[in-house]
């Protein structure tokens, strides 16, 4: 079991900053990918990006493409999602997840076993 817990969510203005975190606790191995969706009220959720606990591999959704940057603290059991030049269509609830059996960069919510219970992001132009 894993046990995922977002943070970091605000209401800030358009151009601004925002960094999440997700802690992870329970049975955390290095093999998982940690990824990132966000859902927009009556939208369906959507992948963000996803980082590899091991190789740091990284892979993003095309709409956060130089905007945003995951990563990993491996001390910490934690992932961030460092979010600049937010748009308002950035605005959602923010979901970490974790991939613990495969060994790919996903996109597919599917892939995910363990989920984390959301944080919101609001972005007012």
């Amino acid at each position: 079991q894993v046990q995922l817990v977002e943070s970091g969510g605000g209401l800030v203005q358009a151009g601004a900053s925002l960094t999440l975190a997700c802690t992870a606790s329970g049975q955390v191995l290095s093999s998982y990918g940690m990824g990132w969706f966000r859902q927009a009220p009556g939208k369906e959720r959507e992948f963000v990006a996803v980082v590899r606990w091991r190789s740091n591999a990284k892979y993003y959704a095309d709409s956060v493409k130089g905007r945003f940057t995951i990563f990993r603290d491996a001390a910490k059991n934690t992932v961030y999602l460092q979010m600049s030049r937010l748009l308002p269509e950035d605005t959602a609830v923010y979901y970490c997840a974790a991939d613990t059996a495969s060994d790919g960069l996903y996109a597919r919510s599917g892939e995910y076993e363990y989920w984390g219970q959301g944080t919101q992001v609001t972005v007012s132009s």
